[in-house]
């Protein structure tokens, strides 16, 4: 075999918060019909590779239904395999950990080249171009980087390379960075280098990052893989939000082409009738799933499967996951709403101008965006202020909720 693509798609996710509930960030929703893992794995079988291990470990139930068989990708054929490797050990404690604790499934497909990759990203990116450069440089790693930023490099591992494209340095999130080429979390290893690498580096939470790239980038050449189109990690509600209006605008602004057929995003998709709009429905960019039937007034959002906007309903820079209903005369303004959920009459989500950051989690919810949980009944006449968390199991009790609140 010559590449094994593995996909970490175990990481709960944490500042997507109430979305990442009851489902790994990788298996949640995006763009419509699709879930944020689709794009990597869309990836790998529009590059040619077709022999995936898929690392899971947090709620993986919603992952692993949607995945399957792997059909929809192209991987239940003879020459392709896709496996949904758990941990049986122990949990995995870090991201080079979990290639660690599955060290006798990579020895049994015997690669040439391990290609790591995140299932948490939204991008188009041709992996087989980033390979061929590993080989033509005989690069023992090589790390795809993408310029971002100065302010944003903190948030980032940094690397600084030659005019080669040879690693010189490498920073883990640092505070005064010399260089704006942030590592996107894909590396090509040769696989006796990776292999000899995680056993070698002894660390309880080994990890790319902090320990795998250091030791190497001591004993071997390192190689960068610039990348410079669209490359987008939805892991904050602020992130999720505004990737999902901008797949709202017209053709020639979109930034990621999901209807080029040449690079097409696979998915598991629902069996459900064609959109359907009403004769008094006013819609303006929109991205509207299958089994939508919108009779109300929708604006720059984002419609799941089978959501229902009744007459005299409005929602505005939204994205409603799948089966929610919008009843007559409610109003939504820059919310997420979970699947299965019922606005009732004449609800308002998003109203006023306070937009004081939620009292109980001010770093995920901070910029006016409402979160409803999966499963909630609003009942009618509610009226819901800003940066408010509307758990799942939440029990209303007032008609309106404040900015900042949380209701469980």
């Amino acid at each position: 075999m010559e590449t094994l693509a593995l996909i970490l798609a175990g990481g709960r996710g944490s500042r997507l918060d109430i979305l990442s509930e009851n489902r790994v960030k990788p298996a949640v929703p995006f763009a419509g019909k699709y879930r944020i893992v689709d794009f990597t794995l869309s990836n790998c079988t529009n590059s040619g590779i077709h022999n995936i291990g898929i690392l899971t470990q947090y709620l993986p139930l919603s992952l692993n239904e949607h995945i399957g068989m792997g059909a929809e990708w192209d991987l239940n054929r003879r020459d392709s395999s896709i496996s949904l490797l758990q941990p049986y050990k122990e949990w995995y404690a870090g991201t080079a950990d979990a290639v660690l604790q599955n060290i006798e499934y990579i020895k049994r497909k015997d690669p040439k080249y391990i290609l790591i990759l995140s299932g948490d990203h939204v991008y188009k990116m041709n992996y087989q171009k980033m390979i061929d450069f590993h080989i033509e440089n005989n690069a023992k790693l090589t790390i795809a980087v993408q310029p971002v930023p100065w302010k944003d490099t903190h948030h980032f591992g940094i690397l600084t390379s030659d005019d080669n494209n040879k690693i010189i340095r490498f920073t883990e999130k640092p505070k005064n960075a010399d260089s704006n080429l942030a590592s996107m979390g894909i590396y090509v290893f040769n696989t006796d280098v990776l292999l000899d690498a995680i056993t070698t580096v002894k660390d309880p939470k080994l990890d790319f990052g902090k320990h795998i790239i250091p030791h190497l980038l001591k004993t071997t050449d390192l190689y960068t893989y610039v990348f410079e189109d669209y490359w987008k990690d939805v892991g904050t509600y602020d992130a999720y939000l505004d990737a999902s209006i901008e797949l709202t605008t017209t053709v020639d602004k979109i930034k990621l082409d999901m209807y080029d057929k040449d690079w097409k995003i696979h998915t598991k998709s629902e069996e459900m009738p064609s959109v359907k709009i009403g004769s008094k429905a006013v819609i303006s960019q929109a991205l509207l799933s299958n089994g939508c039937i919108i009779a109300g007034n929708v604006t720059r959002s984002v419609l799941s499967p089978g959501v229902v906007v009744h007459p005299g309903a409005t929602v505005i820079d939204s994205v409603i996951l799948n089966d929610t209903e919008v009843m007559p005369g409610a109003y939504i303004e820059r919310a997420i709403i979970d699947k299965r959920c019922i606005i009732e009459e004449n609800v308002i989500i998003g109203d006023g101008d306070d937009v004081s950051p939620n009292i109980d989690n001010p770093e995920v919810l901070f910029s006016g965006i409402n979160i409803i949980g999966s499963s909630v009944t609003i009942p009618s006449g509610t009226i819901i202020k800003r940066n408010c968390r509307i758990f799942s199991s939440a029990k209303f009790t007032k008609k309106v909720i404040e900015t900042g609140s949380t209701l469980k």
